[in-house]
């Protein structure tokens, strides 16, 4: 019988600003990764010029199977050190669900320039509703309902490594769903 394992998303620590060298690493291994990235703007020969970097230095989500990171990162000539972020409470790597990942990438991946970063330490959010966006570019993105900064957010928290809160999201823009 063959059992396929199942894919988990890790978020990973590397090291001296080397996520986008990871990045292709993983995408020539055909491995499914995501790296927050955010618009910055950089003259050139007297010309304004849009990159994308990195939104978070360090961090990136890889699905893929424990295992198959460890062999990774055992890889003679792979000089990318890769760290899994660990769960302080039960020392084990910090396995995002599945559901909350998409909802991050939903959020994070639309480059807008109001969408907010936020580290867990600063994440120090009175509980708000759990609430589902129905409409605009975070569609169908899940987390919970909060005032951040003067204004009205949808924050996608993956506890223990990063939240992201959307822009301005007015209330007719959202469902509340149960826990």
């Amino acid at each position: 019988m063959n059992i396929t394992p199942r894919l988990h998303w890790f978020a990973v620590r590397v090291t001296y600003g080397r996520e986008l060298a990871l990045k292709a690493f993983l995408d020539e291994e055909k491995i499914e990764n995501f790296i927050p990235m955010r618009r910055d703007y950089v003259v050139k020969d007297g010309r304004r010029i849009c990159k994308f970097v990195p939104a978070v230095h360090n961090l990136v989500f890889i699905r893929s199977t424990r295992k198959r990171i460890d062999t990774l990162k055992d890889r003679a000539g792979m000089n990318i050190p890769i760290r899994y972020i660990m769960n302080r409470e039960n020392h084990l790597p910090v396995i995002v669900p599945e559901d909350q990942m998409r909802s991050f990438i939903l959020v994070a991946g639309t480059y807008e320039e109001s969408v907010i970063y936020v580290e867990p330490a600063e994440l120090q959010l009175v509980r708000g509703q759990k609430v589902r966006v129905k409409g605009g570019v975070f569609e169908g993105a899940v987390g919970e309902f909060v005032r951040i900064r003067r204004d009205r957010r949808v924050v996608v928290n993956i506890e223990g490594v990063m939240a992201v809160a959307t822009t301005f999201i007015h209330s007719s823009l959202v469902e509340p769903i149960a826990d």
